[in-house]
């Protein structure tokens, strides 16, 4: 099968969405699919590399000399992005066009699979309302241009989005839910990682099917992560805890620091990631056990997972299926979330919901890890016994392909 992926975030920048389209388009070249990713051309940053034989093609896309929302390349014009895409997809002879985003390299795969009649499946990796409100800039003015411009792309007629819910309540929030209800309502099938973001958009309105499939890890990340091992912690040993993410609002990488005024004496708390809240975290960091490491190569983060005693995610109704957490998992890193949407990504047993999703509530989680290093061992042993839940299958997502394929084109 010919797969084009179309995505506005992938290497080599950093995040979950790069990380979880990389480890899909891995595994499906070694399933015998022929892959192409697309994603936003970055000037700024380093070239693509290829990843070795299992590798994806990759084309660059035409992004805006100005705007770089968050730092990211941003795929810029529409009708330039389109006609690469639509010229692209033919010569390959694309059979099924998976997008990754809502923004305008997503856009402009949606378009172009529609100008040549490929089916289009849509992965919704993530809640826009929340991450526009947090790293754009006046966001009431920015989301409702943006909204404006999705909206140039595919119709959100008829969609309407009702404020009876708390991730509804306010009017920038109900503009983006609209720009996701739409774009589901263009695909032709939908897929989510998490089954509480999937009853979410279908409780908001989508109609067209949806299927729930997680994301996982390549068998390239594995290898270099090796066996996972049972943490053990001495009462006399400092307890290593460790937060990996993007440093801006949404991520709550603030409410760590404050938890860690908390955490016992010898704790030592490694900061792994960059972002727009990199100066205000730093600043209230003085004093406390907390390192900021910067922006961290992936291979030196799953490094750092390994000499941890604990994984903290601190966000709290944002994130779908945190690739971290599936890292984590691998690696035998027992978790403590914030979120209790979030139980859903850990196996039984392997990790912690604080008691409240405050700063109290995860230097509570801490202390007693700390306190009682049995649970560390019992919750590491968990996942080590479950380590092959998160490794990255590629059925279900094919099966969705071939569903949305016509039958004279599922050869």
């Amino acid at each position: 099968m010919r797969i084009a992926l179309v995505t506005d975030y992938y290497l080599p920048t950093l995040g979950g969405v790069q990380t979880a389209v990389r480890s899909l388009a891995e595994a499906l070249v070694t399933a015998g699919h022929e892959v192409t990713v697309f994603c936003p051309d970055d000037p700024a940053g380093p070239a693509h590399t290829p990843g070795g034989a299992a590798a994806p093609a990759v084309v660059g896309l035409p992004v805006s000399p100005v705007f770089r929302p968050d730092g990211y390349p941003f795929a810029w014009s529409p009708r330039r992005v389109r006609a690469v895409l639509r010229r692209d997809f033919a010569a390959r002879g694309t059979d099924v066009v998976h997008t990754h985003s809502e923004m305008f390299a997503a856009l402009g795969g949606l378009r172009a699979a529609q100008d040549l009649g490929i089916p289009v499946v849509h992965t919704m990796h993530g809640r826009i309302d929340v991450y526009t409100r947090n790293v754009l800039p006046v966001p009431a003015v920015t989301t409702a241009l943006l909204a404006f411009l999705h909206a140039t792309q595919v119709s959100r007629r008829g969609i309407h989005v009702a404020a009876d819910t708390p991730y509804t309540r306010t009017r920038t929030a109900r503009r983006m839910w609209r720009v996701m209800l739409a774009q589901s309502r263009a695909s032709d099938h939908v897929v989510v990682p998490s089954r509480h973001f999937a009853d979410k958009l279908v409780d908001r309105g989508v109609r067209t099917p949806v299927s729930v499939v997680s994301n996982g890890i390549e068998p390239a990340v594995l290898d270099t992560i090796g066996p996972a091992s049972v943490r053990t912690r001495a009462v006399d040993e400092p307890l290593r805890v460790l937060w990996v993410g993007r440093l801006s609002p949404e991520k709550r990488p603030g409410v760590l620091v404050e938890a860690a005024r908390s955490f016992p004496p010898g704790t030592v708390v490694d900061v792994l990631g960059d972002g727009v809240a990199r100066t205000a975290v730093a600043r209230s960091a003085v004093g406390t056990p907390v390192r900021l490491h910067g922006s961290t190569p992936h291979d030196e983060v799953l490094a750092a997972m390994r000499r941890a005693h604990v994984l903290v995610s601190s966000s709290v109704d944002f994130d779908n299926q945190p690739m971290v957490m599936l890292e984590a998992v691998a690696t035998g890193l027992p978790v403590v979330h914030c979120d209790p949407d979030l139980a859903e990504v850990v196996p039984a047993g392997g990790g912690f919901t604080t008691p409240t999703p405050d700063a109290a509530g995860i230097a509570t989680v801490v202390r007693r890890v700390h306190e009682e290093p049995e649970l560390l061992e019992r919750a590491s042993a968990a996942l080590v016994a479950a380590r092959g839940r998160v490794e990255q299958r590629v059925d279900g997502l094919v099966a969705v392909y071939e569903r949305v394929l016509r039958p004279s084109r599922t050869t």
